[in-house]
């Protein structure tokens, strides 16, 4: 499985949007789920939404759903993030997952291939 690189991140105000991009490099085409997760400061590693990549069936953490939507763009080998109604509390490293193996879409370890990440940063 190829590294997957995402892109999108900023600073935003509260109440704001972004959206995330990932790529599977390397000509790779998407397969199984693959997820998004973020880190921010002195916090764990937490699992945003998650997607299967065949059929589109979506998956989202409690304190995203309503606001973020994952989706796929199975042509261009591009999952997305559309992050909508930011709030501060979602600042930290955005980072891209691949190679789903088990254990649950919104676990870490579910995922053995992960981007660099992209930072989102939120200020009130």
């Amino acid at each position: 499985q190829a590294q997957p690189v995402e892109s999108g991140g900023g600073s935003v105000q509260a109440g704001g949007s972004l959206r995330l991009s990932c790529v599977a490099s390397g000509g790779t085409s998407l397969s199984g789920c693959m997820g998004w997760f973020r880190q921010g400061p002195g916090e764990e590693r937490e699992g945003v939404a998650a997607i299967h990549t065949t059929n589109g069936f979506d998956f989202y953490g409690d304190s995203v759903r309503g606001r973020f939507t994952i989706s796929r763009d199975n042509a261009k080998n591009t999952i997305y993030l559309q992050m909508n109604s930011l709030k501060p509390e979602d600042t930290g490293m955005y980072y891209c997952a691949a190679g789903y193996r088990g254990n649950g879409v919104l676990s870490g370890s579910g995922y053995n291939t992960w981007g660099q990440g992209t930072q989102v940063t939120v200020s009130s």
